[in-house]
């Protein structure tokens, strides 16, 4: 038995992310078919893979900087507008830079 270890762009996505993702490969990569299965429009499913791209590529371009990690992946998740994002990143660069 080996010991489960969960990849670096995978800790920050939750247990929906990862079923999109199981249900995506199953459905070799079909936008359309994975409409089906969700009864949604391809638009919407195109939204959904896109955020979740903008997730993992946050954990790609962030790993040494948690805190900007943090904000990115809450402006993703829509719990915060991407304006006070980018205005929370731009003070702790800032704050980072006096130091």
């Amino acid at each position: 038995m080996g010991i489960d270890v969960v990849p670096e762009w995978m800790t920050n996505l939750d247990d929906e992310d990862v079923s999109f993702i199981k249900k995506f490969l199953l459905a070799s990569g079909s936008l359309k078919e994975i409409a089906n299965q969700y009864s949604v429009t391809y638009p919407t499913v195109r939204l959904r893979l896109d955020k979740l791209i903008q997730k993992i590529q946050i954990n790609e371009d962030t790993a040494n900087e948690p805190y900007i990690s943090l904000i990115k992946r809450l402006a993703v998740n829509d719990k915060i507008d991407f304006e006070t994002a980018k205005l929370l990143i731009s003070e702790y660069k800032k704050m980072k830079g006096a130091e």
